[in-house]
């Protein structure tokens, strides 16, 4: 018995296809949020315009989030993706030229990010049932693992390479870079079959959106969960601050505000891998705000350590934190 269930690459060309696609442009989209942080770093050296990139793209997730769960009910998902995805391209190509441009206008700059984020989001709720609609039914688990896998080493990969990209060629040549691997997504979802709705067609729109937030908002569960989740990585997600750490402590390099990113990755990972007690446990409610504590005081080991590998050190700690303060439901969407 293999560790690793590989029948879906091997027994749908469709479904590797877009596992590809999906798992480059994963690695590209790291590459544009390490070049953008950089990049506002660089042309303001102000917290307020690295977090306003953090607003730029939070509220066009949630806002085309919502809009594309209700488009992949109504409409063909093949034809969503690869629009959306499209999208995603042209933006990355425009982040390109502005840098390479040498523009340094912060409003061209973030409404790219915005534009960018919101085509993420679009075609994101349809991507995550592709899996369902391409597999059989007993390789659809498998499926899934593999999306989260390759998410994963994109999570931890990516920014660290992004990292040196940026120092040895400049954040032009991160988006640069981003543009092939959306190319390759493209390409995943060309070779897709159409995946009209079945069953009963659902019209989108506020109405279907508000539905779904008053099944949230009825159910004590759920709601709570996603309550903690939300708060805490509101109130402690420090990535406004990483650049100015960053240049404060470990002389403002790229590459070491890559290795940010990819520490809490790496410690994401690694709680992945010993999730199963968790996952298990008899007060699921206990383990997530005890998670959300622990996430917050790897966030403050952060902010307090001097040396970069305590410094990393804590960001693995928060991020595997997080892997257990994350709604149950949030990966199964």
């Amino acid at each position: 018995m293999t560790l690793l269930d590989t029948r879906p690459l091997r027994s749908s060309p469709a479904f590797r296809r877009l596992w590809l696609g999906t798992s480059w442009s994963a690695v590209g989209a790291q590459f544009t949020v390490v070049a953008v942080l950089f990049q506002v770093w660089q042309l303001t050296g102000s917290t307020a315009a690295v977090g306003a990139v953090g607003l730029a793209q939070a509220v066009p997730m949630v806002v085309f989030g919502l809009a594309g769960g209700s488009l992949a009910d109504a409409v063909d998902r093949r034809r969503l993706v690869l629009l959306s995805t499209s999208g995603q391209l042209l933006s990355a190509a425009l982040l390109a030229a502005q840098a390479l441009a040498g523009l340094r206008s912060i409003a061209i700059l973030l409404t790219l990010v915005v534009v960018h984020a919101a085509c993420a989001a679009l075609g994101a709720p349809a991507r995550r049932t592709l899996a369902a609609r391409l597999l059989p039914k007993d390789q659809v688990a498998a499926g899934i693992a593999l999306t989260q896998l390759s998410f994963q080493v994109a999570m931890l990969v990516g920014p660290a390479a992004a990292g040196v990209v940026a120092a040895a060629w400049g954040v032009g040549a991160c988006y640069a870079l981003d543009t092939l691997p959306f190319g390759a997504a493209v390409y995943g979802g060309l070779g897709l079959p159409a995946l009209r709705p079945l069953g009963e067609v659902s019209q989108p729109g506020a109405r279907t959106i508000a539905t779904g937030w008053r099944f949230i908002a009825t159910q004590p569960v759920l709601g709570g969960a996603f309550a903690t989740d939300l708060l805490a990585t509101l109130l402690a997600m420090p990535i406004a601050v990483f650049p100015a750490i960053n240049d404060e402590r470990f002389g403002g390099r790229a590459e070491t505000l890559g290795l940010f990113l990819s520490a809490i990755a790496l410690g994401g990972i690694a709680a992945g891998a010993a999730s199963g007690r968790a996952t298990q446990a008899a007060r699921p409610g206990v383990v997530m705000l005890a998670a959300a504590g622990v996430w917050g005081l790897g966030l403050a080991g952060f902010g307090l350590a001097q040396q970069l590998w305590l410094a990393l050190g804590w960001l693995a700690v928060a991020g595997a934190a997080d892997v257990f303060a994350a709604p149950p439901a949030a990966g199964a969407a």
